[in-house]
């Protein structure tokens, strides 16, 4: 499909329905929802967050950002960051999304910290992640939020967006191709697997702090090893829903069961209950 200029991403107050917030994802691929979060939630997470972001090294290439820092295990790390994780619009949203696969999951969490002095980031599809397989142009496998923990500005490194860009070649693009997802803290970024995006560059002397949290359709390997991130012991603790999110449930007729045919959710709960096949969306 020829490319066309991109044009401005929508904004939404958080008082938008899951309908509203789906429609206008399912034609631009990118939405931005307005003050979804408080700031003492954000806050929180941050302050969570902050001795593991201290301590992760920058990345190690271009495309990974070498004055950008990327920490993951939020679910295990950040006790507040699991609202977000499953904010009931948001997993709404997906469920509409992904309404062809049987369940979804949670893909990956992590803090992405783009420093000063920041390059933009290639302009990709996050779908590529696996092995570049081409899904069809209507079946969408991943749903992807960024959460707002600083102000999104243009000159801070705001992710830049090619809205429409979901049914494009799937081919290389660049940043004069982009628009920025500018956003106020709190705010709310969801994208899917198709659109064309990449991190903004970094031209002021701030850094620019967004939590991105993904979700794909579960019969998919998830990017972030949900099982080590967050280990057992901590998973014991955590509520069913969320774990069942985290893939601790079957994906589909009978994919993620465990020895003998047991469901997962028994085994952490240290029970011996065999696997029921009955399955239902997370």
């Amino acid at each position: 499909m020829e490319a066309t200029l991109a044009r401005d991403v929508t904004h939404l107050p958080n008082t938008a329905t899951a309908e509203e917030i789906h429609e206008v994802l399912a034609r631009d691929a990118v939405v931005v929802i307005d003050d979804l979060a408080d700031h003492d939630r954000i806050d929180a997470i941050a302050s969570e967050m902050a001795p593991f972001i201290d301590a992760t090294p920058a990345g190690s290439d271009d495309f990974a950002g070498r004055s950008t820092r990327r920490t993951g295990a939020l679910v295990a790390r950040s006790p507040s960051s699991r609202a977000l994780v499953q904010h009931p619009l948001v997993l709404d949203v997906t469920g509409r999304l992904l309404h062809r696969a049987t369940t979804y999951q949670l893909h990956l969490t992590q803090t992405i910290a783009i420093g000063p002095g920041s390059t933009g980031q290639q302009i990709h599809r996050d779908q590529w992640a696996f092995d570049f397989f081409e899904f069809p142009a209507d079946h969408d496998i991943q749903c992807n939020t960024i959460w707002a923990m600083t102000d999104f500005t243009e000159d801070n490194g705001a992710t830049r967006v090619i809205p429409g860009s979901q049914g494009w070649d799937n081919g290389r693009h660049d940043v004069s191709e982009t628009v920025p997802a500018t956003m106020t803290k709190g705010s709310c970024l969801l994208y899917t697997g198709k659109v064309y995006h990449g991190g903004g560059e970094n031209h002021s002397d701030e850094t620019r702090v967004g939590l991105n949290i993904t979700y794909c359709a579960a019969w998919l390997r998830q990017e972030e090893n949900q099982y080590l991130s967050c280990p057992p012991d901590v998973a014991a603790t955590l509520d069913d829903e969320l774990l069942q999110l985290m893939g601790y449930r079957i994906g589909a007729y009978a994919l993620g069961y465990v020895d003998d045919v047991r469901d997962p959710l028994e085994v952490i709960r240290g029970g011996a209950g065999a696997m029921s096949f009955g399955t239902g969306r997370s």
